[in-house]
């Protein structure tokens, strides 16, 4: 399985799910590309911030070594998931989906713990850390949802 994150500068959110999923597949022995990215250039090149950093860390995952990127046409082409962390995300990616293939990749990310329910995962960037914690939580759960039924 090969699953894109994204978010809106892929400095937050997005690369705290990629290494959630990360630390999960290898500790179940799956096998699987996963990544993450963003739609705007403000921290392209950049690592995560800090407290992202800091959040992942206190669940012994190290992201800290992750640059942001934007996304591309070509994600389409190497995921087989799009999971995008709210509606803004959801129509930047849409917007640029090609085909009814491109676009069937895409959904959020809290509707695999909540099917059809279409909720955000709020941006932390402007609160304080318990934002982070939260939003951990949050994708923490969906995470678990990816990992089940790819054992299944």
């Amino acid at each position: 399985m090969k699953i894109l994150f994204v978010c809106l500068g892929n400095i937050c959110r997005s690369p705290l799910a990629e290494g959630i999923l990360k630390k999960k597949i290898e500790e179940y022995g799956i096998s699987g590309i996963i990544h993450s990215a963003g739609f705007e250039p403000y921290h392209e090149g950049q690592h995560p911030d800090p407290r992202s950093v800091a959040t992942a860390k206190n669940h012994d995952i190290d992201i800290s070594g992750k640059t942001a990127r934007l996304f591309t046409l070509e994600d389409f082409d190497n995921y087989d998931k799009i999971l995008v962390m709210d509606a803004m995300n959801y129509a930047d990616v849409m917007r640029n989906a090609r085909n009814g293939s491109d676009r069937s990749k895409v959904d959020y990310l809290l509707n695999l713990i909540n099917e059809g329910s279409d909720d955000e995962v709020p941006d932390p960037y402007y609160g304080g850390p318990s934002g982070f914690d939260k939003v951990f939580d949050m994708m923490d759960r969906a995470c678990d949802r990816i990992v089940k039924d790819l054992l299944n």
